[in-house]
């Protein structure tokens, strides 16, 4: 692909999923330079919501939640666009869980905190691109 190709591809619609506000913003923010267009999502009730109305290439999913746990928003997105990646973030000790994740359907998982590097990696590679 040229730069020209580049610069004209349509950015990569995201839709993060997790209930660290902080953490979102931040993430959001430094995606947002890189082309890709983030939607927030603060809880998995509100992932689904927004699923019903929009659009997505990929949604990153954290597997800790206080509403609703990972793994079910996981098996919802599934059952409504099973060919919708999800790549699922989870905290040191959690990758037992997110390995569950694999066999509901993810795309692939990163330990938190990860590099951006790595997860824009992991977002161009569940979107093909």
């Amino acid at each position: 692909m040229t730069n020209g190709e580049q610069t004209q591809a349509a950015p990569i619609r995201l839709l993060l999923v997790d209930d660290e506000e902080g953490y979102v913003n931040v993430l959001s923010k430094r995606m947002t330079k890189r082309r890709i267009e983030v939607t927030p999502a603060l809880s998995g009730g509100e992932a689904i919501r927004i699923l019903r109305k929009q659009d997505f290439d990929v949604v990153i999913l954290d597997l800790k939640m206080e509403d609703m746990d990972g793994i079910e928003v996981l098996k919802i997105i599934k059952k409504m666009i099973p060919e919708l990646p999800v790549v699922m973030l989870t905290g040191h000790g959690s990758e037992k869980a997110a390995r569950e994740g694999l066999t509901h359907g993810a795309y692939d998982y990163l330990t938190k905190p990860c590099e951006l590097d790595d997860l824009l990696k992991k977002i161009r590679e569940a979107c093909g691109r």
